[in-house]
């Protein structure tokens, strides 16, 4: 198993060109406390919180575990920059802008590939695919990834985003507005769309796996080179989880339900749309990443377009 989790470390690491140097002063040293976030989109983290086998497996360290709620990919880089985290939970896209713009975020693990993003019409709409979108109103989170994602879906049906009216909401506004109909649709994610498909009969016009990206658990280059040991052990406690999440689908959706407030109906439709059998990224995760390398550039979330595929190139490592 050791010998598992630190193939699997060395193959996410070279995933993303970022062995960092090792502090050999520190290395093997563990950190007087490990800070680690929490979130919904992270059912994993919700598990791992609730049984304590992070706590458990630094107890005779004398490492307590302390958790910080998180609200998203946002929030999370933000601890981490900040320094409240040492772990912190993202969807890919985000890291992989922040590492273009020279941010010290590491990847270190995949904790799950989620269908987090869907487009989503009311339920008597007369629209039923992206081309239907035409010089109509859709609501999405600016700078998002759902936003990202509409975008993407745009381009692959050959439209652009002035072909349509962007209405700029949160996703609980965007949701309420699809569902006043006050908007033609909306760039939604979970658990909203879910709720909203759930509740009120909501429809998806379109879904992209690719496009969604997949789950990221990261830490910070100094915090990697200089605690290696900790990262190989927080991996290890992850995979114990993610495992016993595959085993025990009725058990992890009601943990979710309970932990992060949704009906068991909803967590069970939302977790139906994830899969956690991947820690390694497949070849539609990669071509999700590299189509949407020209809207980043377009929308000015990122300047250098070479740079980001230099660090996706790497993306095409196959593990036997």
């Amino acid at each position: 198993m050791h010998k598992l989790i630190v193939r699997l470390l060395v193959c996410i690491s070279a995933v993303f060109g970022m062995i960092a140097p090792s502090d050999v002063s520190a290395a093997g040293s563990l950190p007087k406390e490990l800070r680690i976030d929490y979130t919904d989109y992270n059912q994993l983290s919700l598990v791992l919180k609730k049984f304590g086998w992070l706590e458990k497996e630094f107890q005779a360290d004398n490492v307590p575990v302390s958790w910080v709620y998180s609200t998203g990919s946002t929030q999370g880089l933000k601890d981490l920059a900040g320094g409240s985290v040492d772990f912190a939970s993202t969807s890919a896209l985000p890291c992989l802008l922040c590492k273009v713009q020279g941010r010290p975020v590491k990847p270190v693990y995949i904790f799950s590939h989620p269908e987090w993003v869907t487009l989503l019409v009311t339920r008597d709409s007369p629209i039923n695919s992206v081309l239907g979108l035409k010089g109509k109103k859709i609501a999405v989170t600016p700078d998002s990834d759902p936003y990202v994602f509409l975008l993407q879906a745009l381009n692959e049906a050959g439209l652009c985003k002035s072909d349509i009216q962007i209405i700029p909401m949160s996703l609980s506004e965007g949701r309420q507005a699809l569902e006043m109909q006050q908007v033609d649709a909306w760039a939604g994610s979970d658990p909203f769309i879910s709720s909203s498909q759930l509740e009120l009969g909501s429809r998806a016009i379109y879904r992209n796996a690719a496009f969604n990206g997949y789950g990221l658990l990261n830490t910070t280059e100094s915090f990697a080179a200089r605690y290696p040991e900790a990262v190989t052990r927080v991996i290890k406690v992850y995979e114990r989880v993610r495992k016993w999440a595959i085993r025990h689908p009725d058990e992890l959706a009601l943990i979710y339900a309970d932990e992060s407030g949704i009906s068991l109906q909803i967590a069970k439709l939302i977790l139906s749309r994830i899969d956690f059998s991947q820690t390694i990224p497949d070849s539609g995760d990669i071509e999700g990443l590299k189509e949407a390398l020209p809207i980043l550039v377009q929308e000015r979330m990122l300047n250098n377009r070479t740079e980001a595929e230099s660090l996706i190139q790497h993306f095409d490592v196959k593990v036997n």
